[in-house]
C-alpha cells in the first residue's frame, strides 16, 4: 500500500521559516522524483518544487527541496514566509524522473499538511 505522510506545516509569523518533511512507503522510493505542490482556498494546486531521482532540484527562490533516499523523505525548506504561502501542502511522487511541474504527472500523493502565516 503506497502512503505518502506529511508532516511539519502549522501557524508562524511572516517572516519566520519552516521545514516540511514527507515520508513515501510502499514503493521504489528512490525511482520517482519528487515534488511539492500547494493549494489555497479557491485557488487552484500550484507547482512549489520538484527534485528528480538523481537529485537535480528546482529552486524556486525561499523555498528548497531535498531528498534522503536512505530515509523515504522528501523535505520543502520554507524561508521568509508571507502570508501569500498559506496553503495546504501536498508532496507526491512521479514516475517520470525529471521532475515535472504538472500535478498530472504525478501518481501519488499526500494528504497534505496546512501551513498558515499570520501577518
Amino acid at each position: 500500500q503506497v502512503q505518502l505522510v506529511e508532516s511539519g506545516g502549522g501557524l508562524v509569523q511572516a517572516g519566520a521559516s519552516l521545514r516540511l518533511s514527507c515520508e513515501g512507503s510502499g514503493f521504489t522510493f528512490s525511482s520517482y522524483a519528487m515534488g511539492w505542490f500547494r493549494q489555497a482556498p479557491e485557488k487552484e494546486r500550484e507547482f512549489v518544487a520538484a527534485i528528480t531521482t538523481y537529485n537535480v532540484d528546482s529552486v524556486k527562490g525561499r523555498f528548497t527541496i531535498s531528498r534522503d533516499n536512505a530515509e523515504n523523505t522528501v523535505y520543502l525548506q520554507m524561508n521568509s514566509l508571507k502570508p501569500e504561502d498559506t496553503a495546504v501542502y501536498y508532496c507526491a511522487a512521479s514516475r517520470k524522473n525529471w521532475g515535472p511541474p504538472n500535478a498530472l504527472d504525478y501518481e501519488y500523493w499526500g494528504q497534505g499538511t496546512q501551513v498558515t502565516v499570520s501577518s
